[in-house]
């Protein structure tokens, strides 16, 4: 399937591992290059109230799964108060540099709206929130298991460590 366009009204994508996104160089990136491996995807901002606690978290996350088959996607989006202004090379930059993040930060994108990137379509599609499918704010995360599927749906204000049990029983360690 043509991945950047994977919106295609004409057969829904039925995994995450069918889209291609940017890189914050703006290199196209197959999620198929994930598939196997357990997935938490992230739209992240550098200027929220909840970056310093959430980056920090994910972090430690990254740091003692990422050997075990695990891996973060972050997402820079700017349309929660303009929370994430400079370009997607800065927020890159950002999460590297301040919190030694290891894992990919792509392209900012759009996660809701007309214009809303086709993944992020394609993840809340698969899992509403409390409210509906609509991204809340900053830090929503999506856990996706290692086949491409939507396991679970978290709010900002769940801490990436909270999530640390379903990581464990997605991996076999529960």
């Amino acid at each position: 399937m043509g991945i950047g366009a994977s919106s295609s009204q004409s057969s829904s994508p039925s995994s995450i591992h069918e889209f291609t996104v940017k890189d914050a160089k703006g290199k196209e990136v197959s999620l198929s290059n994930f598939r196997g491996k357990l997935l938490l995807v992230v739209n992240v901002a550098s200027k929220c109230g909840y970056t310093n606690s959430n980056y920090t978290q994910l972090t430690q996350l990254y740091s003692k799964y990422k050997d075990k088959g695990f891996e973060i996607l972050a997402f820079p989006c700017n349309q929660f108060l303009h929370q994430e202004p400079g370009d997607s090379h800065s927020a890159q930059h950002f999460a590297c540099s301040r919190f030694q993040a290891q894992y990919p930060i792509f392209a900012k994108i759009r996660v809701n709206g007309k214009d809303a990137a086709p993944v992020y379509k394609f993840l809340k599609a698969q899992k509403s929130g409390f409210l509906g499918s609509r991204i809340k704010w900053n830090f929503t995360k999506f856990l996706v298991d290692k086949e491409g599927h939507v396991i679970q749906r978290f709010g900002t204000t769940t801490p990436p460590l909270a999530i640390e049990k379903y990581i464990k029983k997605a991996l076999g360690e529960a």
